[in-house]
């Protein structure tokens, strides 16, 4: 299978006068319908690569395409456009907007993205569904409990049929029964829809459950099995 997305000579760094080199040389692809845990101690820059792949950083240097289309040639307007369109995210933490019931949450990408409410709302009733939360659709995020906010997170990061789900630490927040339930989630999505996944976690039994394994330690890739 062709790749979905590819990492080339990737480095990130911060800082304008002592810079803080956290990617340093990072080669990486991700074929179509891939399950991938990148996994490492704190600091190797498990999250920093995944937000490069995600475009919501943009690398020092090196190379990053999407379906053979170098993205970081996009200006920032295109590129948050391909980011809503193409891309889903789930953090350890829901991000939800508190103000907005479960199903605006949902429906939010689609909005932005130009898509009508008439569109948006039955798509985000449908995915709630999915997650088990046809019943919770008029809920606030703060009349949910944190499992529930993750599936609602979850159900929003797929809303528009994004080809690469990125979540990072996605259980890292939740109880081990919780955990589980939302692993189970994970797994029945990416089977269901074929998205290429890729998770970091510290939780030994998600990654686990995924097709490949990277470790990352202090910037680079040290293992992949």
């Amino acid at each position: 299978m062709s790749n979905l997305l590819e990492v080339r000579d990737l480095y990130k760094s911060y800082g304008n006068g002592t810079k803080v080199e956290v990617l340093k040389g990072i080669d990486l692809d991700v074929k179509g319908g891939d399950t991938i845990a990148l996994v490492g101690p704190s600091g190797a820059g498990k999250s920093t690569l995944l937000h490069v792949m995600g475009t919501i950083d943009r690398p020092t240097s090196g190379k990053v395409t999407f379906d053979g289309r170098e993205i970081f040639n996009l200006s920032d307007q295109p590129l948050a456009a391909f980011r809503n369109r193409s891309i889903g995210f789930v953090f350890q933490f829901h991000h939800l907007l508190p103000e907005f019931t479960a199903l605006e949450n949902v429906m939010m990408p689609m909005l932005i993205g130009g898509d009508k409410r008439a569109a948006a709302e039955p798509r985000a009733k449908e995915l709630l569904g999915e997650v088990g939360l046809s019943h919770r659709i008029t809920h606030r995020p703060g009349e949910l409990s944190g499992g529930e906010q993750q599936r609602v997170a979850i159900a929003r990061a797929l809303v528009r049929s994004p080809r690469l789900l990125l979540a990072d630490e996605p259980t890292g927040n939740l109880d081990m029964k919780t955990s589980e339930e939302v692993h189970t989630l994970l797994y029945s999505i990416q089977k269901s829809t074929g998205i290429s996944l890729v998770i970091v976690t510290h939780n030994e039994q998600l990654a686990a459950g995924m097709q490949r394994i990277i470790r990352l330690v202090d910037g680079r890739i040290v293992e992949e099995r």
